[in-house]
């Protein structure tokens, strides 16, 4: 099923709301340390990355990772994640292939529209996320290093699923 904005939805987008089902959390980089590694805690922990939300009381997957969730919302103009904790920075390099749902939101961040798809590239400013990672670097203020996203990018968000 093709889902499509109307000039007025997408001129009214503000914000993307992230919700990722992040696989290795120790592949990002959090004030200079690997996040947790889930795996060989066995589950046992707490995510250092803001964001990270807990979805479940305990992991139910064999790397122990779903009991969490990465959370964060973006300001599509700035590249401000809004829901950073300040003096934080990461170098975010997460595998969520298909295990994320994207969701533009409005000035009051009133969802617009959701989808469950592959990463959006708008969220790998580099490059190379191939659909399959979340890669991007955020300062201490939450801001995204080399962020762009284009009225074309949120139209990709909802129309390819990447």
């Amino acid at each position: 099923m093709k889902v499509e904005l109307t000039d007025l939805q997408l001129s009214s987008v503000c914000y993307i709301k992230v919700d990722a089902d992040v696989h290795y959390w120790e592949d990002t980089e959090v004030n200079g340390e690997d996040d947790i590694d889930f795996y060989e805690s066995k589950g046992v922990g707490t995510p250092k990355i803001p964001c990270a939300v807990k979805v479940k009381a305990k992991p139910t997957s064999c790397i122990y990772s779903d009991h969490y969730r990465w959370q964060p919302i973006i300001d599509v103009n700035t590249g401000n994640i809004v829901n950073w904790e300040k003096g934080v920075k990461a170098i975010v390099h997460y595998k969520v292939c298909d295990g994320g749902e994207y969701s533009l939101l409005d000035k009051n961040r009133k969802e617009i529209i959701s989808v469950d798809s592959y990463v959006p590239e708008v969220l790998c400013p580099k490059g190379g996320g191939y659909g399959d990672y979340i890669i991007m670097t955020v300062d201490k203020d939450g801001f995204i290093k080399d962020w762009h996203c284009s009225k074309d990018d949120l139209i990709a968000i909802i129309e390819n699923g990447f």
